[in-house]
């Protein structure tokens, strides 16, 4: 059970599944979520990974460059370059209009997440708010209640959820599942990884 959880549960068939695939990646310089990944473009290993799982919705918030996300509805940021709280607001507001008691946010640059940390993150959900924490923060993916959707669509800046999951339960992600390709180097170490 996640650090600091309650008991209770809601089901991944009423939750969506909200994944932020539309940053410009100016810190790679540009074109990040396109970038080939062992064989495929670096966003579509979280989206198909993601895609396995019975979600009620998967919804992706993309920008002009994002690859193709089979399966996914999508929603494209407005204006284009937008912080990332816009990408958040406009996922969590498709997710409440679906009719979701849940969102699970998670991120189109953080390929390496195993399914198994997923599920457990899904099996320790209590309804409320839970996080995956690696070695220096608490991350995503991570789940919020519907309680929590009008403050996720009220966000501002470029910090994202971080705001409302500082005192969340939340469960550990190891360090090599905790990547965030930011920079070519993280790319090249997302490559390592996986033909490891």
């Amino acid at each position: 059970m996640a650090r600091g959880a309650r008991a209770g549960r809601v089901t991944p068939g009423a939750i969506a599944l909200v994944l932020l695939a539309a940053g410009r990646g100016e810190r790679f310089g540009g074109g990040k979520l396109a970038q080939p990944l062992a064989g495929k473009p670096l966003a579509r290993h979280a989206a198909d990974s993601l895609r396995t799982i019975g979600f009620a919705h998967h919804i992706a918030v993309i920008g002009p460059d994002t690859p193709p996300l089979p399966g996914y509805a999508t929603v494209l940021l407005d204006p284009p370059g937008a912080p990332q709280s816009r990408s958040l607001a406009l996922g969590v507001a498709a997710a409440r209009s679906s009719g979701a008691l849940a969102v699970m946010v998670a991120l189109a640059d953080m390929p390496m997440v195993p399914l198994a940390h997923v599920h457990a993150l899904l099996a320790a959900f209590d309804g409320d708010r839970l996080a995956s924490v690696g070695p220096h923060s608490t991350m995503p993916p991570a789940l919020f209640g519907a309680r929590h959707f009008n403050a996720l669509c009220a966000m501002t800046g470029d910090r994202g959820a971080g705001a409302l999951l500082r005192d969340a339960p939340t469960l550990p992600l190891p360090a090599d599942a905790a990547l965030d390709v930011d920079h070519p180097a993280d790319l090249e170490r997302a490559a390592r990884l996986i033909t490891r």
